[in-house]
């Protein structure tokens, strides 16, 4: 058979010109950086390379062998979704209601402790960014931001402040009271942490608040020093609502929270409260029945990000038990492990009230402050709307568990012991 012959020519001056198209060079660093991250997973890499190690480990890190984390990831990684076909999405409304205000996005900015140790912009970054954004930022009781002082960063937008219960009850209700005069209006009553977990990553690090200098930090830092110029020209790094600052993470926890908070602590609370309350780290079925039979206006399922019980329960994988027990009606909220919109776009088709991301607004505090902040929310957003439209829903009440099956690799021994039986 004899080959067909291909007729050739000069290139054409006006094809080349087509071709050779060169994109003009992004001469802003920052911008040229985070314009090139087009995932979370790109925004740790480039907050790897710019922060200080102990610095970076401490957002990076859980506790003991970060089992609980690598599993929570896990169980994501583990979504099998079923899109439905010829049910065109061209527009998508990822807006929703929750404990009775609007966010534009089913997520908020979680509550994260020394932020302005991961870049000088700090809580500022994120509550700017959130009101941007039109979706929540809580502030944390261990922040380095005041509350006041978020409020006139996010004047008009949702500010949540997260609560530890001190063993001085008085600094606790003072904070209380301070963050309703300054207008937030969620509650987020922290409960998974009576001790500080076994933090490994900053034991090895000799990580401190504020940081120590070592032989190992100075050589550390000596390739990035962009960030020790931002933190030795800017005010000092310290909690805004905590006299101590002096001391590891795991010492300055166990100086402030007490093990003895109970169902009591709780009611006072709510009594001091006039806003919407919730109780976070919730991580089982029966304390998320009997937390909602008690009236608070939610909870979070979440085992604090992998970072105090090591081998904890998966968020992930309880929240649809704890829907079917709680009903579909109260407010479900799940955090830990979320990198990716999907990840969001799985625990609201599960039943999720809404979810909250601590690292992934971290990863990008620390690639590029403000900026990048927003290009985290930015990506979440993308990759929320990506997979709503491929799901073929174009809002997401029209979400539901049909739309996800949780794929699993841990499964416990009795029920697969039953499930052997009954075969």
């Amino acid at each position: 058979m004899t080959e067909p012959t291909t007729r050739r020519q000069l290139p054409v001056p006006a094809d080349l010109r087509e071709l050779m198209r060169f994109k003009r060079p992004e001469l802003n660093g920052t911008r040229r950086r985070l314009t090139s991250a087009l995932t979370i997973a790109d925004l740790r890499a480039i907050a790897q390379r710019r922060t200080p190690k102990a610095a970076f480990d401490y957002t990076d890190g859980a506790a003991e062998g970060e089992l609980s984390l690598a599993r929570a990831r896990r169980a994501f990684e583990d979504v099998e979704f079923h899109p439905s076909i010829l049910r065109p999405a061209e527009h998508v409304d990822t807006s929703l209601t929750v404990l009775g205000g609007t966010s534009a996005l089913p997520f908020g900015i979680a509550p994260t402790g020394f932020t302005r140790l991961m870049h000088t912009a700090g809580e500022r970054a994120g509550a700017s960014a959130a009101g941007a954004a039109g979706i929540p930022f809580t502030l944390s009781t261990l922040g380095t931001t005041s509350i006041e002082d978020v409020r006139a960063t996010n004047p008009h937008g949702r500010n949540w402040f997260q609560l530890y219960v001190m063993r001085d009850r008085e600094i606790s209700y003072e904070l209380v009271r301070r963050a309703a005069a300054a207008g937030f209006d969620t509650l987020l009553f922290t409960v998974d942490t009576p001790v500080a977990g076994a933090r490994l990553r900053d034991k090895r690090n000799g990580f401190s608040i504020p940081p120590q200098l070592t032989i190992g930090t100075i050589l550390n830092a000596l390739p990035r020093p962009w960030w020790w110029f931002d933190f030795l020209t800017t005010p000092k790094l310290e909690f805004a609502s905590l006299n101590s600052t002096g001391g590891t993470v795991g010492e300055l926890l166990d100086a402030a929270m007490d093990p003895t908070i109970s169902y009591d602590d709780l009611g006072v609370i709510r009594d001091l409260w006039p806003g919407k309350i919730v109780v976070k780290g919730v991580q089982t079925v029966e304390d998320a029945v009997r937390l909602i039979e008690a009236g608070v206006d939610g909870i979070v399922l979440s085992n604090h990000g992998g970072r105090q019980l090591d081998r904890a329960p998966v968020p992930f994988h309880l929240l649809p038990h704890v829907v079917r027990e709680v009903g579909k009606d109260a407010t479900v909220m799940v955090d830990t492990g979320i990198m990716h919109g999907a990840d969001i776009v799985a625990s609201i088709a599960l039943g999720a009230s809404f979810t909250l991301v601590g690292r992934a607004y971290l990863y990008g505090l620390m690639a590029g402050g403000r900026a990048g902040v927003d290009r985290a929310i930015a990506i979440l957003r993308e990759e929320i709307e990506r997979t709503m439209r491929l799901l073929g829903v174009s809002s997401l009440a029209e979400l539901e568990p049909a739309h996800v099956t949780q794929l699993t690799r841990l499964v416990p021994v009795g029920d697969a012991a039953r499930a052997q039986r009954a075969r």
